[in-house]
């Protein structure tokens, strides 16, 4: 490589990495992005798209069961695991490639190998454990990523037990699984597998599953999930997994009594851990806390010229929330005047189960332990047109209000289409609108949105259609 001076170098080709990159192209500065796989990272090649691609088939699998009820006639309803597999690589495929092309459209120097800091100002780059070049840069950002967490005793082998990235990609379909953990992840893989047809039951540790949703909208999934022949244990500790020939046997513990079940495979979805190994971090002022690295505002690290940015640092632990920030980080570094702080509270998050779940702002617990006096809204989909007419009605649109001011404190939903949905009361939470400018506002019908509008009325006792 013959150059390797740069203004930014960016560690780590990701949502976060590869984002703020094109920004700080786009602002005159003399990029690099340094990715040791591929670009797009995690999200892009082995998260939130190829398992979209996957949840697709189901739903669509799922759909060609229930034919007879919009009058069609389908006969001998089966898949290819093997192509539903292939597909969703193709997607994450085409899709990197496409990151690839926008680094080239750009003008973006991507460096091929494993970079960490190695001085001020300095990045050393190597691949398969060989020095690939030394780069200058007045400013770092480190966008690493994280990976799956593991616990003690209960380690992923690739084969019995597996993480997220051996669930997108198996040689066959399991009849029988359990899942380790229901949040975003392990939920939406739960319901990959029993809409493909596999026995599947969760283990959750907290007393609901999703517990970072509303209670309502946990309570509403769970009947949805046991209504699917879904097993669901709250609650509930994985004490020990043994591994058979071609099965894994779990022992559980609930409420002080032991119980033992065996499935062909295992899915561990209990968080996540950053990586920051091997980043040069030691010597720096660089301060890592629980594995993440610790960001002012503007995601400046404790290490001058030094930036942390995505699944590396805080959470929400979400793709979009990592390219926001990117943006944000490099834009404050270029000097842009108008730039202003990331609000996680305005940052949206969406499950892809079938119903899916979205959300945004404050449960009504977190609200009421804040001291608000609020106002709750809520519409079912059986109250909707629309959501009948595509054979819908099972869901609930739920809104949350400051009542003294009527400012919109939280958003959640349950059912088809809300991840699609959810963005327009993060709009709304993004421009500081009340009930009223929600009121006002006119909803196109028949649409599955006049359900949000329906919601926010009914917090304010004018609900027309329920």
């Amino acid at each position: 490589m013959s150059e390797t001076n740069f203004d930014i170098v960016i560690i780590g080709g990701g949502p976060g990495g590869y984002v703020a990159a094109i920004r700080a192209a786009q602002l005159g500065m003399k990029t690099a992005v340094v990715e040791r796989a591929h670009m797009g990272g995690i999200c892009l090649n082995w998260g939130c798209i190829p398992t979209k691609a996957l949840l697709r088939t189901s739903e669509l699998y799922h759909l060609m069961h229930r034919a007879e009820e919009f009058g069609l006639k389908v006969s001998d309803i089966s898949f290819d695991f093997k192509k539903v597999v292939e597909r969703s690589r193709g997607v994450a495929g085409q899709l990197s490639r496409g990151v690839s092309g926008l680094m080239k459209k750009h003008k973006i120097t991507v460096i091929d190998g494993h970079g960490k800091l190695a001085g001020k100002g300095k990045i050393s780059v190597e691949k398969d454990g060989k020095k690939v070049s030394d780069l200058t840069a007045k400013y770092i950002i480190l966008a690493t990523g994280a990976r799956a967490r593991t616990l003690p005793g209960l380690e992923p082998d690739g084969k019995l037990i597996w993480t997220y990235r051996e669930a997108m990609v198996p040689e066959a379909m399991p009849k029988s699984l359990l899942v380790v953990g229901s949040g975003a992840i392990g939920i939406e893989f739960a319901s990959f597998y029993r809409t493909m047809g596999a026995e599947v039951t969760v283990v959750e540790v907290m007393d609901r599953i999703l517990p970072v949703e509303d209670e309502e909208i946990s309570k509403f999934a769970h009947k949805a999930f046991e209504k699917q022949s879904m097993k669901i244990m709250t609650a509930t500790n994985v004490k020990a997994l043994k591994k058979n020939k071609d099965s894994v046997t779990a022992t559980l513990e609930a409420a002080g009594k032991t119980s033992d079940i065996t499935v062909d495979r295992v899915i561990l979805a209990v968080g996540i851990v950053g990586n920051v190994e091997n980043l040069g971090l030691e010597g720096t002022k660089v301060k890592v806390e629980k594995t993440h690295v610790v960001v002012d505002q503007w995601s400046a690290t404790g290490e001058p010229g030094v930036y942390a940015i995505g699944d590396l640092t805080g959470p929400p632990w979400l793709a979009h929330k990592a390219s926001h920030e990117g943006v944000i980080c490099v834009e404050k570094i270029a000097g842009q005047k108008d730039v202003h702080p990331l609000n996680v509270k305005n940052i949206p998050g969406c499950t892809y189960c079938q119903p899916q779940v979205a959300s945004v702002g404050m449960t009504e617990k977190a609200a009421k332990e804040k001291g608000y006096q609020v106002k709750v809204g809520r519409f079912p989909f059986i109250g909707n047109g629309k959501a009948i007419a595509l054979g819908e009605p099972e869901g609930l649109v739920k809104t949350v209000f400051d009542a003294k001011t009527g400012e919109l404190l939280g958003a959640h939903m349950i059912g088809a289409e809300v991840t699609e949905l959810i963005q327009g009361y993060a709009i709304a939470r993004t421009g500081e609108l009340t009930e009223a400018e929600l009121m006002h506002t006119v909803f196109p019908h028949p649409t599955l949105s006049e359900m949000m509008h329906e919601s926010v009325l009914d917090a304010y006792g004018k609900v027309v259609h329920f």
